[in-house]
């Protein structure tokens, strides 16, 4: 899912030095040394069987979902695409310096993943087939569905546990899913506790493009929607977002139908805060959340269409600012 500067044509559309990867042993999980473990078979989104001498070590990942789950993993990837923005936009698992640019996440480079002698290349379905059936010609590829709108949080701890798979980490892969769900679980009864369980949280992104203010809805059956319902909070959206990821489109005009007790929102210092155009806008002054203070900036670096990593630190975040 692309996002910053490029996130007004995503959402048109729908919406490092080389190194040699590491994986840290977890109790119960396969050896990733040189030449230990034994071969490993995974079956990716695509119902393909993908064969493996042993679990990988040199990984490259094509997309910052799975590039965090890898690093979340203990896997650090020898290739990973767009690094800078994955460092803007991606705090919750952080990458190192011995893992190489690869390009952006659409147009990956197959001339420097080639040169990374890469043991897995995971992809995601946002990935063109096309470019896929070509990097098969470099290394084995594991392919996850980047989202699901009928089960995001299933999806996303499916991902995690694929990727683990097939890198022999799977103990820590169920580790980062505990976490997450215990995060929500205190979350939830922190809310509760504030009295805030069953309020209604509008969640957006946005960007200014030729001075134009665009807000993206986090609509039912997006991510981040998912898990506030967990949390006990409810959507006041009702755009329907796209299949994938759950997303629409509104403006500030549109926000005035928006009945909710509070606005959140996730921007990038790198990008620029979209707020900020309408300090001094009459229209998103005049709303009810505005005028009551209650819309909260999450901090930076939270990816919204993260992995477990991501998603405990989205719930630490908002229960925090919305019981600030």
């Amino acid at each position: 899912m692309k996002i910053s500067k490029a996130l007004a044509a995503t959402a048109a559309a729908a919406l490092l030095l080389t190194g040699c990867g590491t994986t840290e042993d977890a109790a119960g999980a396969a050896s990733n040394g040189p030449g230990g473990g034994e071969p490993v078979t995974v079956t990716d989104a695509r119902g393909i069987d993908v064969e493996l001498d042993a679990p990988a070590i040199r990984v490259v990942g094509t997309e910052w979902n799975v590039v965090e789950n890898l690093t979340t993993l203990g896997v650090m990837p020898v290739g990973a695409a767009d690094i800078k923005g994955y460092k803007d936009w991606v705090q919750a698992a952080k990458l190192d310096d011995t893992a190489t640019d690869i390009g952006t996440r659409g147009e990956p480079s197959l001339d420097t993943i080639a040169s990374l002698d890469p043991d897995l290349i995971v992809a995601t379905t946002d990935l063109a087939e096309t470019v896929i059936t070509q990097l098969e010609d470099l290394a084995p590829v594991v392919v996850v569905k980047s989202a699901d709108a009928g089960r995001q949080i299933d999806q996303a701890k499916d991902n995690l546990r694929l990727v683990a798979e097939a890198t022999g980490t799977e103990a820590k892969a169920e580790e980062a899913i505990a976490s997450f769900d215990a995060a929500v679980a205190e979350g939830k009864a922190t809310l509760e506790e504030a009295g805030l369980g069953g309020s209604k949280v509008a969640f957006a992104d946005g960007w200014v493009a030729d001075g134009t203010v665009s807000i993206r809805p986090f609509a039912k059956g997006s991510l981040l929607t998912d898990i506030n319902t967990e949390l006990g909070l409810a959507t006041p959206w009702t755009q329907e977002g796209d299949p994938a990821y759950g997303l629409a489109s509104t403006d500030v005009e549109g926000l005035t139908t928006v009945d909710a007790d509070s606005f959140v929102y996730i921007t990038n210092s790198a990008d620029g805060d979209f707020a900020d155009e309408l300090a001094d806008n009459a229209v998103w002054k005049s709303l009810p959340f505005v005028k009551s203070g209650q819309v909260h900036r999450l901090d930076d670096g939270i990816w919204m269409f993260g992995g477990p990593a991501s998603m405990t630190q989205y719930v630490e975040a908002i229960t925090a600012a919305l019981t600030k």
